[in-house]
């Protein structure tokens, strides 16, 4: 069991839209992530505050590929904070933007992040809106404000959004629980090495939050 003090403890959505589900085939679809609510608020009853992040991306951009060819490929010119071309997602006004159901309504959390809205901008992690590291989302700053000590996280996907979140959290000194049942993730080779890569970092993996105990 992993025992926290719930008063020190925030629980970390990332990025739960349905952008990255079936429920948005066109998008980015990771298998059963429609299927994380439940994970996501069981492992919030653990935590004093909660805060979800949302990529809200523009509709057009030049990391967005224009046909299956481009997806995956670097993004040419130069564009420091951009890596390579994903398909459209999670576009502002549409439903890949909403989070899915099961989950609460935005107003009820704690803390939203919005990252991805500059066009020249495609961030991971909920940290920083830039590849660099160097413009913070606020959610750090606002964490340590709360007294926040461990951070619970759940999301999409475990081998982008939420691998890069678990790591600038764990650099920014936070313990960190990732509730891999409140996951899903895009390839099982590389959420392989995104799990390990978190190990190596010092992150706590569980496999659902009946591993949590609140002291």
């Amino acid at each position: 069991m992993i025992k926290l003090d719930k008063s020190l403890t925030a629980s970390f959505d990332v990025d739960p839209q349905c952008g990255f589900t079936p429920l948005c085939p066109n998008e980015l679809p990771i298998a059963e992530g429609d299927l994380i609510a439940d994970e996501l608020n069981a492992q919030a009853e653990f935590a004093q505050c909660r805060v979800v992040s949302k990529d809200c991306h523009p509709a057009e951009a030049p990391w967005i590929a224009n046909s299956p060819d481009e997806i995956m490929s670097p993004v040419e010119g130069d564009y420091p904070n951009l890596d390579i071309k994903w398909p459209a997602h999670c576009v502002v006004g549409t439903k890949g933007n909403t989070l899915i159901p099961g989950l609460p309504q935005e107003s009820s959390y704690d803390y939203v992040v919005e990252k991805g809205i500059d066009p020249l901008m495609h961030p991971y992690g909920a940290c920083f809106h830039d590849l660099s590291e160097s413009k913070g989302t606020g959610v750090i700053e606002w964490l340590i404000k709360q007294k926040i000590h461990n951070v619970i996280v759940g999301g999409l996907a475990t081998d982008y959004c939420v691998k890069t979140t678990v790591l600038q959290l764990c650099k920014a000194g936070f313990k960190v629980v990732v509730n891999l049942a409140a996951c899903r993730g895009v390839d099982n080779e590389t959420i392989k090495l995104a799990c390990k890569e978190m190990q190596d970092a010092g992150v706590v993996l569980i496999t659902n939050s009946q591993e949590l105990e609140c002291k």
